[in-house]
């Protein structure tokens, strides 16, 4: 198929962006593109490819923009239950780690999805992955974490294969055993931390080398915070997984500075995500490495907190930036990285073209698929928009409302039809 007449084909062309390098859109007018077995082959104008391409099948993008599907690179997509009664009593004043420390926050979410089937929990992340992919992500990274024992983590992880197998969003996987202290560590953090290490990730790959043999091996994330996982016991539950052959990530410095992007750089994990409070040392550890900041600034929003990532700071030291939604039951439920960027825009001041790339490009990266999806480029895979607008700069610049007009994952056109998606 050809899908011409784009007022804005961006194509973000040329690998990962650094620092000041960020928000280059490769943006060509009146652009065109050409695709077949779920693969890009041209890229060019509209008169180009036309003309290379006279009996190719045609799709008319409306002078409207086209661009790179979007890519989220932080989810805790999968989950039972919700926590709506928390969240009132987050605007009441109370904080999140106080909530945490009572039993609510993450175990209140671990407690309801221990109990929740298979079944339950694939029809209960079903509607969130469609919505998602209405809002324009093609590719999401999807977390377990509210199982925090072995048998209920490998649940989860059951249950987004399945679902990757159902839908034409692509998952990408972690296991997040370290998402907090499991209650029956409640007394004995470390003993938690040891189990991780000595049981549950030799466990975890034999588990995927059987089930999932053909995939990539999921990242492993830990959480490095203040009443969660101390600096020492990250650095224990990475190196472990590290020496198993598993990419990494961490959780860090959404609350204090412990020093987990640092860590994250030393190590070489893919990513360091939130990043509020991250030091001048840790930020210039980052530009140093190809670790990427990963920022989420629904988080920060979502608990009503000023505070989020120092964005200009990380650039300037030419880190790799992107941008995450976090999705979640407890501190941001929201599936639009559309919102995502336009919060970006305002809370940290970035331009909607740095934005665009951080979603796009950059985000794949920090999920090292930078070489298959985030652009526009031939041989990459065909995950792209048309949006309902003719200016990339609309992005960022309206929300709460979703401007994606068309979806096409892997070649193959999805519409919105009366609130859904279905094939064109």
């Amino acid at each position: 198929m050809l899908i011409h007449s784009a007022s804005q084909l961006l194509t973000l062309a040329g690998g990962p962006q650094r620092g000041g390098a960020l928000g280059n859109l490769g943006i060509i007018p009146n652009g065109a593109i050409v695709m077949r077995d779920e693969k890009i082959v041209a890229v060019g104008t509209t008169e180009e490819l036309r003309n290379a391409y006279p009996d190719e099948p045609t799709l008319d993008a409306g002078r409207c923009v086209v661009m790179p599907g979007f890519v989220d690179p932080h989810t805790h997509i999968i989950w039972a239950g919700d926590r709506a009664d928390e969240f009132e009593q987050k605007m009441a004043g109370t904080p999140y780690l106080d909530i945490l420390a009572a039993g609510g926050g993450i175990l209140s979410t671990v407690r309801a999805t221990r109990t929740a089937s298979l079944e339950t929990l694939m029809a209960q992340t079903r509607p969130r992955l469609l919505r998602m992919f209405r809002n324009g992500t093609t590719t999401a990274e999807a977390k377990t974490g509210y199982g925090l024992k072995i048998s209920t983590e490998l649940r989860l992880l059951k249950a987004l294969l399945a679902l990757n197998d159902e839908n034409p969003l692509d998952l990408v996987f972690t296991f997040l055993g370290a998402h907090a202290i499991a209650p029956e560590y409640k007394d004995n953090p470390q003993g938690y931390t040891d189990e991780i290490t000595h049981t549950m990730l030799p466990m975890l790959k034999e588990w995927w080398e059987t089930h999932a043999p053909r995939l990539p091996m999921p990242f492993v994330d830990v959480f490095c915070e203040t009443k969660a996982f101390t600096l020492e016991q990250s650095r224990q539950i990475l190196t472990r997984a590290r020496d198993l052959g598993f990419p990494l990530k961490i959780h860090a410095d959404e609350f204090d500075n412990l020093g987990g992007a640092a860590l994250a750089a030393e190590l070489g994990a893919a990513s360091a995500d939130h990043l509020v409070v991250t030091s001048d040392a840790d930020i210039e550890a980052l530009g140093r490495s190809d670790t990427v900041a990963v920022s989420l600034p629904c988080t920060p929003f979502g608990l009503a907190e000023c505070h989020y990532t120092p964005a200009k700071k990380l650039i300037e030291a030419d880190a790799i930036f992107a941008l995450a939604t976090d999705c979640n039951p407890g501190t941001t439920w929201n599936e639009s990285m559309q919102f995502a960027i336009a919060l970006a825009c305002r809370s940290m001041k970035l331009t909607p073209a740095q934005a665009i790339a951080a979603a796009t490009i950059n985000s794949a990266y920090a999920i090292r698929r930078s070489d298959t999806i985030g652009s526009l480029e031939v041989g990459k895979q065909a995950d792209l928009l048309i949006l309902s607008v003719n200016d990339y700069r609309q992005i960022g610049y309206r929300y709460g409302t979703n401007l994606v007009k068309q979806v096409i994952k892997r070649g193959q056109v999805y519409s919105v039809d009366v609130g859904y998606y279905r094939a064109a």
